[in-house]
């Protein structure tokens, strides 16, 4: 026998003390494994349409590779002076700067949105004779084209400013509009359409594409594009859904030790939700997630807490998943609340939730035509892991209207978004390559649809068997 405390017989040298223990690659290392092996045997199928002549690509090619310098000279800018969600001010100015310093109008502020950007060329039907205007111009497109609209986000996280490549984001779209406008400014013909540029501010942590909704950003697009820096070139990828909540437990409080019995824990209702969660997971798709931290749980450990706060996210890969998840969870809630005799108030979406992103295929094959010009070969949905999923608002754009977003690679495969790795890789070479990539990956796939009523149409039917519009404000109500 001996008096010692079991404790001191253990090598405390083995065990971290502040620091947490690493967690495994291993699965990430499987997933990339996974990814090699499906890229040697998978390829995207590409297009079946014509698209824009040859000859209208080849000029298209030219403006981009003519405005590439600017382009990364803006890209390196922004992430120099990275800016969080709707406080993009000099980040917009410097957008709008290099719109009118190419001779074109630009409205900032635009859709109610301070930050938001809208500008506009109009080709063959202009009245403009330099085949260039702004949005206040009252020259209408050609008879029956569609309106075409490309997308620019420049926001930046907190910590890590450009962990998400937005900056690279921002000249791709912006690349794409300037070089169609030089198009259409040497020959009006070459653009038989009208093109929206859109700034859209607030994607990271918001849903800024949902309030420029508000103020009409979308009303008279027929087709939206915008493409998103990856580590993979990848064609379509899964985008889940994401909603927001809070949620706030009412208890009574009391004396922890001497009256007990006569409180009602809030912070007992939290901590059973919280597990209530975790037991859920279980029984939801592979592809739901659900996140949540307790930011209020009392005070002082002698007394009972009489509030308890819950910040949750919720995320899943379809819009009637993500509804039915919704209710799961304000299930939780109240079962917490109930177990526990406390009041419970749930807050959703004080921020516009963010829906999944419909991709239309066909637009897409466009896109992946013009990479692959570029020497860039995008891969099909499904090769690089769909586990790897995130949210965007374009999401609620797609829901609107057909539109991609499809991913540009500027980083290794092993680097992760939002990461400060990741920032690093938005000022790389292959950021740069992308700058020019991915403008004329944008601005080809939107020249391909006005050049070729086959594929519009083609466009259109896809979205409309998909289910067609839908009431993005009012679906979860």
């Amino acid at each position: 026998m001996t008096d010692r405390d079991p404790r001191d017989l253990l090598d405390l040298s083995t065990f971290p003390a502040a620091e947490p223990i690493p967690p495994s690659s291993d699965y990430v290392d499987q997933l990339e494994a996974q990814t090699r092996t499906a890229m040697r045997t998978r390829r995207h199928a590409g297009s079946e349409h014509t698209g824009a002549p040859a000859q209208l690509h080849d000029a298209l090619e030219a403006e981009v590779e003519a405005v590439h310098g600017e382009l990364v000279e803006l890209m390196l800018d922004l992430y120099e002076h990275p800016e969080v969600a709707f406080a993009e001010v000099r980040s917009s100015r410097a957008i709008v700067e290099v719109l009118r310093k190419h001779g074109i109008e630009a409205e900032l502020g635009a859709h109610g949105v301070e930050t938001a950007i809208r500008a506009e060329i109009r080709g063959a039907a202009a009245s403009d004779a330099e085949g260039a205007t702004g949005a206040e111009s009252d020259a209408a497109a050609a008879p029956g084209a569609p309106t075409l609209a490309v997308l620019s986000e420049y926001d930046a996280l907190p910590v890590v400013g450009h962990g998400c490549g937005h900056n690279v984001i921002a000249v791709m779209g912006l690349g794409a509009f300037l070089a169609l406008a030089a198009l259409a400014k040497k020959d009006p013909s070459a653009v038989p359409g009208r093109i929206v540029y859109l700034g859209t501010p607030a994607e990271e942590g918001h849903s800024g594409k949902e309030v420029m909704a508000a103020g009409g950003a979308w009303d008279d697009i027929d087709m939206a594009v915008m493409a998103h820096p990856f580590s993979h070139d990848v064609a379509d990828t899964a985008w889940l859904g994401r909603r927001t909540l809070t949620v706030e437990f009412h208890g009574r409080t009391a004396h922890a030790s001497a009256q007990p019995f006569m409180g009602r824990n809030a912070l007992d209702a939290a901590s059973l939700m919280y597990q209530g969660i975790g037991l859920l997971r279980q029984q939801i798709p592979p592809s739901d997630r659900v996140h949540a931290v307790i930011r209020e749980g009392g005070d002082r450990a002698s007394v009972i807490p009489d509030l308890a706060r819950l910040d949750l996210y919720v995320r899943s890969l379809a819009p009637e998943t993500l509804r039915d998840l919704s209710r799961r969870i304000e299930d939780v809630a109240r079962g917490a609340a109930l177990m526990t005799s406390c009041g419970v108030t749930v807050t959703w979406d004080k921020q516009p939730p963010s829906l999944p992103v419909r991709t239309n295929t066909t637009l897409t094959g466009r896109w992946v035509e013009a990479q692959r010009r570029r020497g860039r070969d995008p891969l099909p949905r499904g090769v690089v892991s769909e586990t790897l999923a995130a949210s965007t608002d374009f999401g609620n754009v797609s829901f609107r209207l057909p539109g991609i977003h499809p991913m540009i690679r500027i980083a290794d495969p092993d680097t992760a978004l939002h990461t400060r790795e990741f920032a690093k890789a938005a000022t790389s070479d292959l950021a740069r390559s992308a700058a020019a990539d991915g403008a004329y990956g944008l601005a080809a796939t939107l020249l391909d649809v006005l050049h070729d009523p086959a594929l519009s149409k083609a466009v259109t039917e896809e979205f409309e068997e998909a289910g067609g519009a839908i009431d993005v404000p009012g679906y979860f109500d």
